[in-house]
């Protein structure tokens, strides 16, 4: 049996893949952009990918906090340092947040961020 994150990944390859494969240009340079913007530069990726988890949270999109996390783990984020983003997140959103910061928490679990 698949876990989320794998799960989560293969689907959103493949819809990607098939979205793109449409040949709209906007599409695709908005894609592109947000791609770019998740890049090092002044700021390191790392903390790139922890500002996308907060503003996941704070805008309540599961795809999106699934995505920033399993990129914060990719990119060697703590635990600590994730929790300490989701407190923000929190603070920010409200409890609003406190349902997808459960399904948060269990993908942290799942996917062995310590």
């Amino acid at each position: 049996m698949m876990g989320r994150a794998e799960q989560f990944r293969k689907e959103r390859e493949l819809l990607n893949e098939r979205i793109l494969a449409s040949g709209s240009k906007n599409i695709q340079r908005f894609f592109a952009l947000d791609t770019g913007v998740y890049r090092a530069g002044t700021l390191p990726v790392k903390t790139r990918e922890l500002m996308g988890l907060v503003a996941s949270l704070v805008l309540r999109c599961d795809d999106c906090i699934t995505y920033h996390i399993l990129r914060c783990a990719e990119e060697g984020v703590t635990k600590a340092e994730l929790v300490e983003a989701m407190e923000i997140g929190l603070v920010v959103g409200g409890s609003i947040v406190i349902p997808h910061l459960r399904r948060a928490w269990a993908l942290l679990e799942e996917v062995g961020v310590t």
